[in-house]
């Protein structure tokens, strides 16, 4: 089965967030295999979060889902999906 390299970001919710302690939750979370921080504005940083997952239905979702879920997240979206050779 093929698989794809999936770049999610995810915002927390606000300049306060502890992200060093975040990254670490996701990393935990969703064995998670690079995680880059993005300046966005105001102090406030993202995460682009890379994961290699399987070509499956429901993978792609149940990791956002998985993300959502935690408290220090206010939004998740994918913004890059590639498949790897």
């Amino acid at each position: 089965m093929a698989e794809v390299i999936v770049t999610f970001r995810v915002m927390p919710t606000g300049v306060d967030v502890d992200l060093d302690a975040l990254e670490a939750k996701i990393k935990d979370l969703i064995k998670a295999d690079r995680i880059k921080r993005e300046p966005i504005a105001f102090g406030l940083v993202a995460l682009n979060v890379i994961k290699i997952i399987p070509d499956a239905g429901g993978e792609l979702s149940a990791i956002e889902e998985k993300l959502k879920k935690l408290d220090e997240v206010s939004g998740v979206e994918v913004t890059d999906l590639t498949r790897t050779l």
